[in-house]
């Protein structure tokens, strides 16, 4: 079986990826922030792929709307979809067709209004894309 199939808690991830400690401080940030929005969201932590995926259900690619990746010295917060969401502050980075990131640091950023609203366009454009109305 492949690496990215080995699954873990989200303090697995943080013990095997969160280096410096206030990484781990952003990742849980960033944790509450999506899970405050979708609160029976489905958390998927894929060890091997580095990142805990979010959303309507376990599929990463179609029904999860984020990712927290932690990082040396960050945590990238992805957004599956990020290319067809409005990003009005420029916060969205990435050339991706689909695809796009936030680099967050320092924790304070993870609890910003402008991340609150991408994390929940994203949310809504999942729910709309899988005809799964709030």
């Amino acid at each position: 079986m492949a690496s990215s199939a080995r699954l873990g808690t989200f303090d697995d991830l943080l013990s095997e990826r969160a280096e410096p400690p206030e990484v781990a401080a952003i990742a849980r940030a960033l944790r509450q922030v999506i899970l405050e929005g979708l609160a029976d969201a489905v958390e998927v932590v894929r060890l091997g792929d580095g990142a805990a995926a979010y959303g309507l259900g376990p599929k990463k690619m179609s029904e999860s709307h984020v990712y927290v990746m932690p990082t040396r010295g960050d945590v990238n917060l992805g957004f599956w979809h990020g290319a067809s969401l409005p990003d009005p502050g420029g916060l969205l980075e990435g050339t991706g067709k689909r695809m796009r990131h936030v680099k967050v640091r320092p924790v304070e950023e993870a609890r910003s209004e402008a991340l609150r609203q991408r994390v929940a366009d994203a949310l809504a454009e999942r729910r709309e894309a899988l005809g799964r109305p709030a």
